[in-house]
């Protein structure tokens, strides 16, 4: 597949028409009694048949071989990935965060790269999330991988990501965001060799723009700014092998060909990406703090309205014009749990101890908020308009507890001194 293919299309859930080849795509009906080119007609759903029509999502999708040509899976190990129920070790408390996990020595590719950090919920209900850290070497080659526990928010921190799908390729770089579709086979590649990054796998309700509410109809992230790809596809034969995620369990199944031979596709089920520096960010110009809510970027929404599965939220550069106002996050204690993850550059409450790559943890009421260092430094700032550029954060924050796994709680990477930043606080209170 050409790197010429690597186009794309504009909008978020919108219904597209792709072929690579012209021709490709029967016209008036979608499974002709025998499709253009030989090809065999298969839907791939990711909604229930009967899920309304606003929420519906399906494509179908006109291929070299049906998906169901394949030798029975076999089960294998899931090395470092885990799954719900996450109850290998105690859910915590205690404040957590993490240096950067190190690069690996060996070869390894996005599969075997896969490190659970912590999780919620149960994937068997469709509810939770897992979030993993990726940290890899080598590009996939004879093996293709799909996850059917949940869809995948995959973002960069180091080393750029070429990702090939049934559906078409997404390049993806620090900076950016995909959402690979539960159920999607895909390839991972590394043009750059060697590559870092963070996954959510959403169990729940798919990823959605947020309602805007009072803002009205402009801002947060514009739909016309996801890219989807368009149709290619490989028809090679061979011996390569198929990896599913099931059940919380990795699978193996052996193909004679590859499985990203979609020659045409329509529908609003599919692969995106995002640039998250298009985001129009929202804040005060007055005095006060707001919420963090104003800087999500993707909801997944539970059966409670306004307490979601997941959240992906970003803090990215903007300019802080408050008066009168402490501006880094206020100190805070929240019904929701927040994991969260650093792309580049600092994060302004906590400029020391959180490198990219990094992570940190702060569970359900666990108090948190800038350390002891920012705190003066914010307190005597000069309050003249003040842009931030060199950082952008992000945050999975969920209604669910989220634990950690034995491995998040073992690895040297884990600061067992961070409770220390702030530990500097000092009583400033002063009677009458």
């Amino acid at each position: 597949m050409a790197e010429q293919n690597l186009r794309y299309q504009s909008g978020f859930g919108n219904e597209f028409a792709t072929e690579a080849i012209a021709g490709a795509l029967p016209q008036g009906q979608n499974s002709p009694q025998r499709a253009p080119l030989g090809l065999y007609a298969e839907q791939f759903s990711g909604t229930a048949f009967t899920a309304p029509r606003a929420a519906n999502r399906r494509a179908w999708t006109y291929r070299i071989r049906p998906s169901v040509a394949h030798k029975p899976f076999r089960q294998i190990t899931n090395n470092l990935l885990r799954s719900s129920p996450f109850n290998e070790a105690t859910a915590t408390l205690n404040q957590l965060r993490w240096d950067p996990l190190p690069l690996p020595t060996e070869p390894t590719d996005f599969i075997d790269g896969l490190m659970t950090m912590a999780g919620n919920g149960d994937l068997s209900v469709n509810a939770g999330a897992g979030i993993h850290i990726y940290a890899v070497n080598d590009s996939m080659r004879d093996r293709f991988f799909y996850n059917a526990d949940g869809e995948m928010l995959i973002a960069p921190q180091l080393g750029r990501l070429l990702i090939r799908t049934e559906l078409g390729a997404l390049d993806v770089a620090p900076g950016e965001i995909c959402i690979l579709p539960r159920g999607l086979k895909f390839r991972v590649e590394l043009p750059g060799g060697e590559a870092r990054g963070y996954v959510c796998e959403n169990y729940g309700a798919m990823f959605r723009l947020p309602e805007l509410g009072p803002i009205g109809a402009n801002g947060l992230a514009n739909s016309r700014d996801f890219l989807i790809p368009v149709a290619a596809y490989e028809d090679l034969e061979g011996d390569f092998r198929i990896i599913a995620k099931f059940q919380g369990n990795l699978w193996e199944a052996e193909i004679d060909h590859s499985p990203l031979d979609v020659v045409a596709w329509h529908g609003n089920y599919a692969p995106y990406k995002y640039d998250l520096a298009r985001f129009n960010t929202i804040n005060t110009v007055s005095f006060d703090h707001p919420d963090p809510s104003i800087f999500t970027v993707l909801t997944s929404p539970s059966d409670t309205p306004g307490a979601a599965n997941v959240d992906f939220v970003i803090f990215p550069p903007r300019w802080m014009v408050a008066e009168h106002t402490f501006r880094p996050p206020y100190f805070h204690r929240n019904v929701m749990s927040e994991f969260m993850g650093l792309i580049f550059g600092q994060y302004d409450a906590k400029e020391e101890g959180f490198a990219p790559g990094g992570a940190s943890l702060h569970n359900c009421m666990s108090a948190h908020g800038p350390d002891a260092d920012a705190f003066e430094k914010a307190s005597n700032a000069d309050l003249a308009p003040q842009r931030y550029d060199d950082t952008l954060a992000f945050m999975f924050e969920s209604r669910f507890v989220i634990r950690p796994t034995r491995f998040a709680m073992e690895t040297p990477a884990l600061q067992k001194n961070y409770f220390e930043c702030w530990q500097g606080l000092k009583k400033n209170f002063k009677q009458g």
